[in-house]
């Protein structure tokens, strides 16, 4: 585990995630590590949808690119909708 340092946040913030950790039996650094850990950064996703398109015998060609991120962004748009 690395050395612990503090994050600047809003007081609802730290709340709600102090209410998650709590749900899951863990901590609020607990909690954040796992998030991180999970979360995908740009250059891993590009990473590992090119190696799908591999797998699928598909050229990762920038149509293709644009359309899986079409994809994605209608799917983050349903995910906030039903959030509200």
């Amino acid at each position: 585990m690395s050395k612990p340092t503090s994050i600047k946040t809003s007081e609802a913030v730290r709340d709600r995630l102090r209410i998650l950790a709590d749900e899951r039996g863990t901590t609020i650094t607990e909690l954040l590590e796992e998030l991180a850990s999970r979360e995908l950064t740009a250059a891993e996703r590009e990473q590992r949808a090119a190696e799908a398109a591999r797998e699928l015998g598909v050229e990762y060609s920038e149509q293709v690119q644009q359309a899986g991120q079409d994809a994605w962004a209608k799917i983050r748009a349903h995910q906030g909708s039903a959030a509200v």
